[in-house]
């Protein structure tokens, strides 16, 4: 990864976020017709719009949250609450876009669950749902003891990795099935890389970029939050 401090690094990822979910966004409105609430398939679009939004981009986002260097001393409570907010808007957002596309199936009479890429996204969901209510439990509520924290804390930071990475691949494969069945019957196949193509594609490989920078920032020593044995670390509300 480059030499940059974390701060210039944060708003370069910042930039690329905003410019994933600009790009989702611009993908439903100009190829696929734009949104509706109606169970038509404008109502499907609300999904990679808010699965992208909410699991890559917010969930990225509240994954660095205890690597800006303000958390790194004083009280932390204010940081896990907002690390915990981020991530519960994610899953509001996720809960929604699953919203969408049960409805759209359903109006449909299209089936549900049957291929790779609703499989992986539901388990994905399940496993951030989990997480969500291990880490609340752990390290938000004030009666969760020491060792439960420390013990839980490398699981949660596993996790939360592996369900980043879970969600980039569920977000690539939804982009490459949605190709699949749209660029047929009528328009440009999907072989003959017509722009929607590309811009779609596009779209998948700037997701991949975004998931791999936030895990990069992760695992990068400089960047960790200093574990110091001090009254803070040990604080009522708990370490994360």
């Amino acid at each position: 990864m480059l030499d940059l401090p974390f701060l210039p690094f944060c708003i370069l990822l910042g930039g690329l976020g905003f410019v994933c979910v600009a790009f989702v966004s611009a993908w439903c409105q100009h190829w696929r017709g734009g949104f509706a609430l109606d169970g038509s398939a404008q109502t499907f679009n609300w999904h990679p719009v808010l699965m992208v939004t909410g699991m890559v981009v917010l969930y990225g986002a509240a994954a660095l949250v205890y690597r800006l260097p303000p958390t790194w001393s004083g009280p932390k409570l204010p940081w896990k609450v907002l690390h915990g907010t981020l991530a519960l808007a994610a899953f509001v957002l996720a809960v929604l876009g699953l919203v969408a596309v049960f409805r759209f199936h359903n109006d449909h009479g299209t089936p549900n669950m049957y291929s790779l890429h609703s499989w992986l996204g539901l388990v994905t969901v399940l496993l951030f749902s989990c997480q969500w209510l291990a880490g609340f439990s752990a390290f938000l509520l004030p009666w969760a003891p020491a060792w439960l924290r420390t013990l839980y804390k490398p699981v949660h930071i596993f996790f939360g990795s592996t369900i980043l990475m879970l969600s980039v691949a569920s977000c690539m494969s939804g982009i490459n099935e949605k190709l699949f069945f749209s660029l047929k019957n009528g328009t440009t196949e999907y072989k003959r890389l017509p722009a929607e193509a590309v811009f779609a594609n596009t779209l998948g490989l700037l997701i991949l970029l975004f998931g791999v920078l936030v895990l990069g920032a992760l695992a990068r020593p400089s960047w960790k939050r200093p574990d110091a044995d001090s009254p803070d670390s040990r604080q009522v509300a708990g370490t994360r």
